[in-house]
């Protein structure tokens, strides 16, 4: 178990766990989960941490296919620039290592942020917090666990 599927029991979320072989030498973790776990890639999210204006980090949940627009989350964060958070940055807020980084349970709440996408399905697949191990869960499920919000956030 990891602390993301501890958090979905403790809190009764209807969810499913996928697990599956990650295979080291691939770097596209997202959409390696979508095939091998044989889920259309737009319902598979990926989770990136970024550091808005130089000082605080948010989550940004978003499809594995798409890109991250900064001004996007910059704006949704209510922020002027948004930029990539450094590896080491995520791993120590997060709690888990990169390919693995969940938006549940991580070691600090950060303000999160799911791409508007999400909206028209019914299940979408996000990391449970080890490479090799995804989520099922109802978008709203997530949405509400993390109170987050909703923006469209993809270039």
């Amino acid at each position: 178990m990891t602390p993301a599927i501890d958090l979905l029991i403790n809190q009764k979320i209807s969810h499913q766990i996928h697990e599956y072989q990650h295979d080291p030498a691939c770097q596209a973790y997202g959409l390696e989960a979508a095939e091998k776990i044989g889920v259309p890639v737009e319902q598979v999210f990926k989770t990136l941490v970024v550091k808005l204006d130089a000082k605080q980090l948010a989550v940004a949940i978003i499809p594995v296919a798409t890109k991250l627009s900064m001004k996007s989350i910059a704006k949704a964060a209510k922020a002027k620039k948004a930029v990539m958070a450094e590896a080491i940055e995520v791993q120590r807020s997060s709690g888990y290592v990169l390919g693995g980084v969940s938006p549940i349970a991580q070691k600090r709440q950060l303000p999160t942020f799911i791409n508007d996408s999400c909206r028209t399905l019914e299940t979408i697949y996000i990391s449970g917090g080890r490479r090799g191990l995804d989520i099922a869960l109802s978008p709203t499920d997530l949405q509400q666990l993390l109170n987050a919000n909703y923006a469209a956030l993809t270039v």
